[in-house]
């Protein structure tokens, strides 16, 4: 096997700093050809996880958002009613005879993310998004991919992966998985980033925030988690914090409370998180991160 730290070292090119033990994670999963299930609260980098191995690696990123009620035709495959019933109509006034059995051919079939991800001539990222927020049912028809990497379309036979995509399953803890979907995946839990890791994720990302600047927001939204807080911010808000201070031309978190409280905006994104962090408690809390 390759060294895991020249994937870890390849993600952080593209501004995706990963802790040792998912970079080994994901390394295991690619030599193994095994999907890989990522857990942890939204907001802490799983789905642009995705997104930086696909620039790594050079190929497409093929992206299934899950949600309640999915189904195969959305997620597989479905056929394009509309032109088919165009080509009826069109063979009828032609005098055609025979039309109806072209119907259910390459010529009217419309790949959705699964087929298409097993049909790229190279290999690319797949991301099942949210896997938890589809049904029960939908599991069973991820069952079969993950297996085999092969779709059965009655009208068609059996499609077998022309490449083996790169899967990345996510889930938020909406609800449980089942546990055969569990076996055919590695594992990784995704928490949130220690002060050290985030401190480098915003040093890659806005290169332009002072080093001590930089210190400080960290500190501050780390505190602000801790609070009791409905939805906690994650990576992405804290990149969003560190923008808007720095483009308003805050050197020090603790110059302007009326600054720090508007900015608010990017890291909250509740009426009640929004409350219970009001402008006094965050003046302190940025106090503490000074």
């Amino acid at each position: 096997m390759s060294d895991w730290t020249d994937l870890q070292n390849d993600l952080e090119q593209d501004g995706y700093v990963a802790a040792p033990d998912l970079a080994m994670a994901l390394h295991l999963s690619l030599e193994l050809g095994r999907p890989l299930l990522l857990e942890g609260e939204a907001g802490v980098g799983k789905t642009e996880l995705a997104r930086a191995l696909s620039a790594a690696k050079g190929c497409d990123l093929i992206r299934l958002q899950c949600y309640e009620g999915l189904d195969a035709a959305q997620a597989i495959y479905e056929w394009n009613y509309q032109r088919q019933l165009l080509a009826i109509r069109a063979a009828s006034e032609a005098g055609e005879r025979g039309a109806e059995d072209r119907l259910f051919s390459e010529d009217y079939l419309l790949e959705r993310p699964l087929l298409r991800a097993i049909r790229q001539p190279t290999p690319p990222v797949l991301l099942i998004d949210e896997i938890d927020r589809a049904d029960e049912e939908f599991e069973a028809f991820l069952l079969e991919i993950l297996s085999d990497f092969q779709i059965t379309i009655p009208e068609l036979g059996t499609i077998t992966a022309t490449s083996r995509p790169m899967v990345i399953l996510t889930a938020n803890g909406t609800r449980d998985l089942s546990d055969a979907l569990r076996r055919r995946c590695l594992y990784a839990y995704v928490d949130y980033p220690d002060p050290a890791t985030e401190r480098a994720i915003l040093t890659r990302r806005h290169p332009e925030v002072e080093p001590r600047l930089a210190a400080q927001i960290v500190g501050f939204v780390q505190a602000v988690r801790r609070e009791e807080l409905e939805k906690k911010p994650g990576v992405a808000e804290m990149l969003d914090f560190a923008a808007a201070v720095a483009g308003l031309g805050v050197n020090d978190l603790n110059s302007d409370p009326a600054v720090l409280s508007v900015t608010l905006a990017t890291l909250l994104k509740t009426r009640s998180d929004r409350a219970a962090i009001p402008p006094e408690v965050a003046a302190r809390l940025a106090g503490k991160a000074a």
